[in-house]
């Protein structure tokens, strides 16, 4: 079975690394899909995000990293994927997620989305958190991988605002 785990993944987390692990021991192919979210302004590229999520994953053989684009359930039918993998930190993940699934099921009745909740150590974890911490001059390594903390100093030292 071939599932997606859509997202902005600007940067991946600790928390987004744990729900990719144990997605991946579920099916036979897991697609991360890197999404632009309209509610966010992106702090790395399409393409450095791709490379930092492709480095955090490198010991799962069953997944693979794309860029998509449009609706997130017809990419997931153009990929050939019957699942939608989606994480939940909070209630209010929850709330949010349930209206996001439901009108997936509407787009794509084929497509069904299957929630995975955080593990409790991850469960205040966010790219926004990251970020915020990055831009502080924090330390990142609760809540993020030593390569990804580095292209987020790497952002905050070449004077990039960091949203």
């Amino acid at each position: 079975m071939i599932a997606i785990y859509p997202g902005s993944f600007d940067p991946i987390t600790y928390g987004h690394i744990d729900i990719i692990e144990r997605a991946a021991s579920l099916v036979d192919k897991l697609i991360i899909v890197i999404m632009a979210n309209d509610e966010k302004s992106g702090t790395f590229t399409f393409a450095e995000r791709k490379q930092m999520i492709e480095h955090t994953t490198s010991h799962l053989s069953n997944v693979s990293v794309v860029v998509g684009e449009g609706l997130t359930a017809e990419f997931a039918q153009k990929m050939g994927a019957r699942v939608m993998i989606r994480g939940i930190r909070a209630v209010s993940d929850y709330e949010y997620e349930m209206q996001l699934a439901t009108a997936n099921m509407t787009i794509a009745p084929d497509v069904e989305t299957v929630f995975i909740l955080a593990k409790p150590q991850y469960s205040f974890l966010s790219s926004s958190t990251a970020k915020t911490i990055a831009r502080n001059n924090g330390k990142l390594d609760s809540f993020v991988d030593d390569y990804v903390a580095e292209k987020l100093m790497e952002k905050y030292r070449k004077g990039v605002e960091i949203y």
